[in-house]
C-alpha cells in the first residue's frame, strides 16, 4: 500500500481526510504537530507527505524547510484559500504542489495520485536505457535521475517532471497548459503561479549559459523553452 503522511493540527479534519484516503487504498499516518511531522517525513517510510501550513508553534513552512534540507520526498501543501504568500513561499522552498483549504477529500486524493503517478511512471519512450540528453542535461526518467555537466542534479519530484518535459521539447516552446498536464499531472488553472515558481527554482540550479542567459527562457504568449547552446 502507498504510505501517506498527513500533518495537520486539526484532528477532526485530519481524521476525515485519513478515513477517505484509507478507503481509496492508501495507508495513512496522521500527526498533529510540526516537530513530529518533520521526524516522520524524514523516516523514509512515506511516498508523500501532506502538510498543513497553518499550525501552531512550528508551522508548515518551517516544517517544509526542515524536510527539504534533508529529503526530496514529495510534499503537498494545504494552504488557506487566497493566501498566495504562503503558497508561493512553499513552492519556492520545494513543495511539489498545493491544495487550497477547505478542500474535499476527493480533490486531495486526486492531487496526491497526480503527484505519485508522475513520480513513479516513466513516459512510454523512457523504457530505453539511453538517457534523454539536452545540452549539459542528462535525464534517465526510468530511474528518476538527472545530471548536469556530469554531476547529480538535486530536484524535487515536480521539478524533475517539468525539466523532463522541457528537455523532450528542447529548442521549442512548451505551453504552460502542457507543462501543467504533463509536469504537475493536472489541468492549468487561472492565476496559478506554480509552474513559474518551480521553473524559477530550476533556473537557479542550472545556472546560466556562456552568454549569461538562463537555460530556461520565457517565450511571450507561448510558454517556456529549454535553450540549447550553439
Amino acid at each position: 500500500m502507498t504510505r501517506v503522511l498527513l500533518v495537520d493540527d486539526d484532528i477532526e479534519l485530519a481524521g476525515m481526510l485519513a478515513d477517505y484516503l484509507t478507503q481509496e487504498g492508501f495507508s495513512v499516518t496522521t500527526v498533529h504537530d510540526g516537530e513530529t511531522g518533520v521526524a516522520e517525513a524524514l523516516s523514509g517510510q512515506y511516498l508523500i507527505a501532506v502538510l498543513d501550513v497553518m499550525m501552531p508553534r512550528l508551522n508548515g513552512i518551517e516544517v517544509l524547510r526542515r524536510i527539504r534540507a534533508k529529503s526530496t520526498v514529495p510534499v503537498l501543501m494545504l494552504t488557506a484559500r487566497g493566501d498566495d504568500t504562503d503558497r508561493i513561499v512553499g513552492l519556492e522552498l520545494g513543495a511539489d504542489d498545493y491544495v487550497p483549504k477547505p478542500c474535499t477529500p476527493r480533490e486531495l486524493t486526486a492531487r496526491i495520485r497526480a503527484i505519485l503517478r508522475r513520480m513513479q511512471a516513466p513516459e512510454p519512450s523512457s523504457t530505453t536505457s539511453d538517457p534523454l540528453v539536452a545540452g549539459p542535461l542528462s535525464i534517465r526518467p526510468e530511474q528518476r535521475r538527472a545530471e548536469w555537466d556530469g554531476q547529480p542534479l538535486e530536484l524535487t519530484s515536480t521539478e524533475f517532471n517539468l525539466l523532463e518535459v522541457l528537455a523532450r521539447h528542447a529548442g521549442r516552446p512548451v505551453s504552460k497548459a502542457i507543462l501543467s498536464e504533463q509536469g504537475l499531472g493536472r489541468p492549468l488553472t487561472r492565476f496559478d503561479r506554480s509552474i513559474d515558481v518551480h521553473l524559477s527554482s530550476i533556473r537557479q540550479k542550472l545556472g546560466v549559459m556562456s552568454d549569461g542567459r538562463s537555460y530556461i527562457q520565457t517565450v511571450y504568449r507561448q510558454g517556456y523553452q529549454f535553450l540549447l547552446e550553439h
